[in-house]
């Protein structure tokens, strides 16, 4: 996958929800817990950036894997895709975050996996 090749890329929902949808990428939700419980793109893996910033490895079922970071707006999952890129992960961003993912009609789910918001 070449958009994972040259350090920390973006990515539109659209190609995320392709890239994690097929098997290809994992998605990493960056955001707080109370955020995540809200709305979340089904199937994503819960990491808070605060816990990446601390030093916080990856779960086990994103490590070794190309990595598609997102949060509620884009700002915090270009951060964390920095992060774990300089760590040596191969991990791109969402542009837009969840406010774009569910604009663009993909899936939100909350934490009973009912229709979610983005908070």
């Amino acid at each position: 996958m070449s958009l994972f090749r040259r350090g920390p890329g973006r990515v539109t929902p659209a190609e995320a929800a392709r890239m994690t949808t097929d098997g290809s990428a994992v998605l990493l939700d960056v955001r707080e817990l109370p955020e995540w419980n809200a709305g979340h793109a089904p199937g994503a893996i819960h990491l808070p950036l605060s816990r990446i910033a601390e030093g916080a490895s990856l779960p086990d079922s994103a490590t070794g894997r190309p990595v598609v970071v997102i949060c509620r707006s884009g700002n915090r999952s270009r951060q964390a895709a920095r992060i774990l890129a300089d760590r040596g992960a191969r991990a791109v961003d969402v542009v837009g975050g969840m406010i774009s993912w569910a604009t663009e009609g993909l899936p939100v789910r909350d934490r009973r996996g009912a229709a979610g918001t983005i908070a």
